[in-house]
């Protein structure tokens, strides 16, 4: 765990290096493009007002991630078990990750309103469709080494889907989470640009009509922050229940 942070900050300061050294070759604008120092003091300004919406999209990204999480494992086990839902669902699924975020999240807001609701729905409509694809591919590939022993067994089918098929789909089931996790700040910055009354989306869109290009990438710092602490915090539950697995899901 410890070596995880101790290469996360090495990524960061070298990526900090290159940053920098670009502004002393380039010289840009600080309106265009500012430099780490510049972003660190927007941040020190009003440190408050940044943590707070941090906050605020960070609720959105756990709820979103746990309610689409939720519905992708849902759908996943209907597609597996049911030939016809299979057959009829599945490209509705498919359909929904075709349509643009940004034509729908307005839709949500008039719908759900302002609140943190239209911004979990958001959220949740992006994640669930990578957790609902890898667990579905999980238990679709079951062995069938464990399928005959089921059947050996006389194992009905929802035995046969407890005790084989979920166990041996739970590394796929991960994979998805893990991938949910990464992309969970995109419905809910999505969300908060059509419509919010606070989180890191909103406090971009009003620093971005102000041209304070600093406190833009602030609140990208954080937002990245926040985006990663979630996937570590995933990584680490996939590890602990698929550690019969043999391998780590990072």
């Amino acid at each position: 765990m410890a070596s995880s942070f101790v290469y996360a900050g090495i990524v960061c300061l070298f990526l900090l290096l290159i940053w920098q050294s670009a502004i002393w070759i380039f010289n840009p604008p600080s309106y265009l493009f500012p430099s780490p120092l510049a972003v660190y003091e927007a941040f020190a300004k009003n440190p408050e007002y940044l943590i707070s919406n941090m906050f605020i999209t960070l609720k959105e990204m756990v709820l979103g991630f746990l309610v689409g999480s939720l519905a992708g494992i849902c759908i996943a086990l209907l597609l597996s078990q049911f030939l016809l839902l299979d057959r009829y669902l599945m490209p509705l699924v498919v359909v929904t990750q075709t349509l643009p975020v940004f034509a729908i999240a307005p839709l949500l807001v008039i719908w759900f309103g302002f609140g943190i609701g239209s911004k979990i729905v958001m959220a949740s409509l992006i994640i669930f469709f990578p957790v609902t694809s890898a667990f579905y591919d999980g238990l679709k590939s079951t062995s069938s080494t464990w399928l005959d022993l089921a059947q050996s067994w006389r194992m009905s089918k929802f035995q046969t889907l407890v005790h084989f098929r979920i166990p041996a789909a739970l590394p796929s089931l991960m994979t998805g989470l893990k991938v949910a996790a990464t992309i969970a700040p995109i419905g809910a910055v999505v969300g908060e640009w059509a419509g919010a009354a606070g989180g890191l989306g909103f406090v971009m869109l009003q620093a971005n009509a102000r041209t304070q290009t600093a406190v833009v990438f602030a609140s990208l710092v954080l937002l990245g922050l926040s985006a990663w602490s979630l996937r570590w915090i995933v990584v680490q539950l996939a590890d602990h229940f698929v550690w019969w697995s043999g391998t780590r899901i990072s």
